[in-house]
């Protein structure tokens, strides 16, 4: 399966190999939602209607919601937690391993993809997988997100998904993780599908390439805007959802931007253009869940109590 990889952090524009990877990512991700519909069924809607229109908007079927994974839907990063299955299987060795623990101690500890460590772990993978075939790291996958990423969903981020589920409109992750294992999250959390980095396979086999580039800053704003025109979305109307500055091209492409557990380049950048913003990062503690108004001890089960906070959330700006 291929792995993340971001680029240097610099300012940049769309390139040939941006657009190639979103548009990839876009195609895939419709492929795979048509397969999988049930997932993508609505879940129910608030006991109560609101008084006044709300955020989001319920019967708007030409928005949708598109949200980062690592550290936006889920604590750390997909691909750390991939490998560590991957090494329990013995697909490579321990300093491998140990290499990626460090990656993954570093992203938790700073809170930001650091963009050395994440190409790194891109090829690496890419190595670690090539030969092996779709079907066998897409059933490894399965089992991993129980043993590794199933504990580590942020609740609040998941019931603001859920606030758009209920309202009737498509719930979609973008992420520079493989597009196979952010299916796989996107399927268990019930959400419409994924866009992720696409690797090459041939008669479902890993080449250990991948087709254009990671799909991180721009590459994801492009397969957003894909993936729009495929579905006639009218972006203006969508919502979207990250933690990090990378991201600014995609928030900046809806209509309703939202950082969550943001770092401090994208809070800056947020507070002066008037984003909303959300933190879950403390929740344990209870003070910052207190603060938010989703319950510290709440689970990813919890939905119920937790979409009525997040739909209230949405009527509030810091």
């Amino acid at each position: 399966m291929a792995a993340l990889g971001w680029l240097t952090p610099r300012r940049r524009s769309a390139t040939a190999r941006s657009v190639l990877a979103g548009e990839a990512a876009a195609e895939a991700a419709r492929k795979t939602s048509a397969a999988d519909d049930d997932a993508a069924l609505l879940t129910g809607t608030p006991e109560e209607a609101p008084e006044e229109p709300v955020f989001p908007v319920a019967g708007d079927v030409r928005a949708a919601a598109f949200f980062d994974l690592d550290n936006t839907v889920m604590q750390g990063a997909a691909i750390f937690h991939f490998g560590r299955g991957l090494y329990k299987r013995k697909f490579f060795e321990r300093r491998e391993l140990t290499r990626f623990a460090w990656q993954q101690a570093w992203f938790r500890l700073a809170g930001v993809e650091d963009p050395e460590h994440m190409q790194d772990a891109r090829d690496s993978a890419l190595s670690i997988v090539k030969g092996h075939r779709v079907s066998e790291l897409m059933s490894i996958g399965e089992e991993i997100y129980d043993e590794y990423m199933a504990d580590r969903i942020w609740p609040g981020t998941r019931a603001l998904a859920q606030a758009h589920l209920d309202a009737g409109q498509k719930v979609w992750l973008v992420t520079a993780a493989p597009v196979e294992t952010a299916t796989i999250i996107a399927r268990r959390l019930g959400l419409t599908g994924a866009l992720g980095t696409v690797a090459e396979s041939v008669d479902g086999v890993y080449t250990g390439r991948l087709v254009g580039e990671p799909l991180h800053g721009p590459a994801k704003a492009e397969a957003v805007r894909a993936l729009a025109a495929a579905e006639d979305l009218d972006l203006d109307r969508c919502a979207a959802y990250s933690d990090s500055h990378n991201d600014i091209p995609m928030l900046s492409l809806v209509g309703h931007p939202y950082a969550i557990n943001p770092d401090t380049k994208l809070r800056k950048y947020a507070r002066a253009r008037d984003w909303r913003l959300r933190d879950y990062r403390w929740s344990a503690t209870g003070r910052k869940a207190a603060k938010v108004g989703i319950p510290a001890a709440a689970g990813v089960g919890a939905l119920a109590g937790g979409t009525a906070a997040a739909l209230a959330l949405h009527r509030r700006r810091r």
